[in-house]
C-alpha cells in the first residue's frame, strides 16, 4: 500500500473510532439509561438498584406490581364415594305393593309411579299418602329407606325404588376453557377437578399458557394448569354449583433492545426469574449487547414507595442485572420478573468501535491486495 493511501485510511480509522457510539444502534448503553446523577434521578424520581445476592432477597419482600404475587388455591378434601340429595334435585319413585287392597296400586296393577318429586327449599320431597318426607343430606338409598319406613303405616308391604336426577346443587358447571363447555352431573362427592376437565374434552388446544380458575361460594380461586397437572394435592374435590373457568394467564412484560427477541413476553409460569426471563428471550446477542447491562424496569404505585428499606425509595426503579460476575448471575437467579416490567439488553459501547475496526482492518487486507 503506498504512503497516501495508508495516511487516508488511517485518518478514517481514527475518525470512525470517535464515532463509533454515534453509529445506529437498536438500544441504549447502560449509562445512558442508569448511570445517571443524584440530582437528575431525584427529579425524575427513579432509583438506580444494582441485582446481588444481597439485594435480591432483600426486593422480594417489596410490594408486588402487576398482580397480587401468587397464585389461591384450595386444599385437597375428600370425600364420601355417593352423593347426598341437595334441594333442587329430583326423585323418581316407582312403590311396588303386591297386598290385594294396596292403596298405593290399583286393580291389577303392582307398582305405582310417582315420578318428578323435587326436593324443596326446606329439604322435603311430598309422597302421596305419606305428606312430606325430609330427605335434604341423606344419600339417595338413606332417602329411599327413610320413604320407604314412612309407608309402613299405610302399606306394611311396599317397597321403594328411587332414582335421582341431579339438580344444579350436585352438578358443576364448565364454563369455558375445555372442548365440550356445560354443566356435568357429579357421579359422587369424591369426584375431582381433573375428572370434570376430562368429562369437557379436556382444556382446548388454543389455549396458551392455560389457568384453570374455580368460582365457588363467591370467591374466585386460580392455579396454572401445568401446577394443578403436576401435584395430586391440588386436584381437589368439586363441589356442586362450582363453576370452573380455563383462560390464558395474560400476565406479560415487554423485552427490548439487545436481545433476541424484542415483544411481548407472557408468564409460562407463577415467578419468572431474571436469569429465567434473559433465557426466554434467547439470549443477549454476542454482537451488540453488554453482558453486564441487563436492565428491569418497574413503576411502584406512590403508596408502594416505602422510606424505611421494606420497598422502593423511588416510584420508578431501575434494577440492574451484570452477568459478568458470580455475585450478579446469583441474584439474576433470585431476583422475580413483575408483570408489567420493562426488561431490556443495553448495548456495549465498546462493540460498534470493534465493528468498525473489523471494517478497516478489511479495507487495509484489500488495499494490499492491489499493491
Amino acid at each position: 500500500m503506498n504512503f497516501d493511501v495508508a495516511r487516508k485510511v488511517g485518518l478514517l480509522a481514527a475518525l470512525c473510532v470517535l464515532t463509533a457510539c454515534a453509529l445506529p444502534r437498536g438500544a441504549p448503553i447502560v449509562t445512558e439509561v442508569a448511570g445517571r446523577s443524584a440530582e437528575q434521578s431525584e427529579a425524575d424520581n427513579i432509583s438506580v438498584v444494582p441485582i446481588t445476592r444481597e439485594s435480591a432477597g432483600r426486593i422480594q419482600s417489596w410490594p408486588q406490581t402487576g398482580w397480587r404475587g401468587h397464585y389461591s388455591w384450595l386444599a385437597r378434601q375428600r370425600g364420601p364415594a355417593s352423593n347426598v340429595l341437595r334441594v333442587g334435585d329430583t326423585l323418581n319413585l316407582r312403590i311396588w305393593d303386591n297386598s290385594e287392597n294396596s292403596l298405593i296400586t290399583g286393580q291389577d296393577q303392582r307398582s305405582a309411579d310417582v315420578a318428578s318429586v323435587e326436593i324443596d327449599a326446606s329439604g322435603m320431597v311430598f309422597v302421596p299418602y305419606v305428606d312430606d318426607v325430609h330427605v335434604l343430606g341423606l344419600t339417595a338409598t338413606e332417602a329411599r329407606a327413610k320413604i320407604q319406613e314412612e309407608m309402613t303405616e299405610i302399606a306394611p308391604s311396599a317397597q321403594v325404588q328411587l332414582e335421582l336426577v341431579e339438580g344444579v346443587g350436585n352438578s358443576a358447571d364448565l364454563v369455558s376453557g375445555v372442548v365440550k363447555p356445560g354443566p356435568q352431573a357429579l357421579p359422587n362427592r369424591n369426584f375431582s377437578i381433573l375428572s370434570l376437565i376430562s368429562r369437557g374434552g379436556g382444556i382446548s388446544p388454543s389455549i396458551k399458557n392455560p389457568v384453570v380458575r374455580l368460582i365457588r361460594n363467591g370467591k374466585t380461586y386460580e392455579i396454572p394448569a401445568p401446577a394443578l397437572f403436576a401435584d395430586p394435592a391440588k386436584n381437589i374435590i368439586v363441589r356442586g354449583g362450582d363453576q370452573v373457568l380455563i383462560d390464558e394467564d395474560r400476565r406479560s412484560f415487554v423485552a427490548l433492545g439487545a436481545t433476541a427477541r424484542e415483544e411481548l413476553v407472557y408468564f409460562h409460569k407463577e415467578k419468572i426469574s431474571g436469569l429465567e426471563a434473559v433465557s426466554m428471550l434467547g439470549g443477549v446477542n454476542d454482537t451488540r449487547a453488554n453482558p453486564a447491562g441487563l436492565l428491569v424496569m418497574r413503576e411502584y404505585a406512590p403508596a408502594q414507595v416505602r422510606e424505611d428499606g421494606t420497598g422502593p425509595k423511588k416510584q420508578y426503579v431501575v434494577f440492574t442485572m451484570d452477568m459478568t460476575s458470580a455475585d450478579g448471575i446469583f441474584g439474576a437467579r433470585n431476583f422475580y420478573i413483575h408483570p408489567g416490567d420493562t426488561v431490556m439488553a443495553t448495548e456495549s459501547a465498546v462493540k460498534p468501535a470493534q465493528s468498525v475496526m473489523a471494517l478497516i482492518g478489511s479495507v487495509f487486507g484489500l488495499s494490499n491486495a492491489f499493491d
